[in-house]
């Protein structure tokens, strides 16, 4: 099995603001740019999303996908896995959350597995450069929100 790929950034916030604002699926269209909407289909009794649907569209790449959540009591992880989608096979991610002094660092990992055959190579970079926006962004949402 191929492995995933990995990727930390600082963010200057509580960890418990940070995953408010990764559990905020409604509102992903307004700061992650590919995503063009999202929709909840399953919440667990708590209220946390189980099952979440994406439609991207980021140029080339356009995909609708849903993806089942773990959310880890100590609200530092949550993990998912692909359930269905049409340009994936396969996907598996998990956000880590790190308390450090007066910041948090963020830990995104990522495994994708595409219905169309790729190399590996492009694959890995293609992963790391959707986990590079995919921080920057969470980044710029969570220390804007102040």
């Amino acid at each position: 099995m191929a492995e995933e790929s990995t990727q930390s950034i600082v963010i200057h916030a509580p960890p418990e603001k940070i995953m408010a604002v990764i559990a905020d699926f409604a509102a992903y269209p307004e700061w992650a740019k590919a995503v063009r909407s999202t929709e909840v289909l399953v919440t667990k009794p708590d209220g946390q999303a189980e099952q979440v649907r994406f439609v991207l569209d980021a140029g080339v790449v356009k995909d609708e996908y849903v993806l089942s959540y773990d959310w880890a009591p100590d609200g530092l992880v949550v993990r998912w896995e692909l359930v269905k989608g049409q340009m994936q096979k396969g996907q598996r991610g998990s956000y880590t959350l790190r308390p450090t002094d007066g910041a948090t660092e963020v830990t995104y990992s990522l495994w994708v597995d595409l219905a169309i055959p790729i190399i590996g190579l492009f694959r890995r970079k293609a992963e790391k450069m959707i986990m590079d926006t995919a921080l920057k962004e969470l980044k710029r949402r969570v220390e804007r929100a102040g």
